[in-house]
């Protein structure tokens, strides 16, 4: 089993910038894909973005391209989001999960396996 713990989150104002980190520990049995998810009170939740075991595969939901960057560190089991020029509609709880099984759909959560606890992003306008 993996556990997975984000950190980084908070207020901020709009334009400014955070840095989402989140830990993983525990076991693995392949090297998974890892993504960033968001939800919205009231709303579903959403792809953000997704990054390969290689780092050679990042892909991002359009409304954050150009903004966020997302980058992990295997050696020391963890993922980041760089997340600049901040807009109020970027206010959401952010997860982290892990995607061990094979296939595409990177954004889709239902197949990812493991999910973290979430940390909060406030915009403020």
């Amino acid at each position: 089993q993996v556990q997975l713990v984000e950190s980084g989150g908070g207020l901020v104002q709009t334009g400014g910038s955070l840095r989402l980190s989140c830990a993983a520990s525990g076991r693995t049995v392949s090297r998974p894909l890892m993504g960033w998810f968001r939800q919205a009170p009231g709303k579903v939740r959403e792809f953000v973005a997704a990054i390969s075991w290689s780092s050679l595969g990042r892909y991002y939901v359009d409304s954050v391209k150009g903004r966020f960057t997302i980058s992990r560190d295997n050696a020391k089991n963890t993922m980041y989001l760089q997340m600049d020029s901040l807009r109020p509609e970027d206010t959401a709880v952010y997860y982290c999960a892990t995607k061990q099984r094979g296939g595409d759909r990177y954004y889709d959560p239902s197949e990812y396996d493991n999910w973290g606890q979430g940390t909060q992003v406030t915009v403020s306008s």
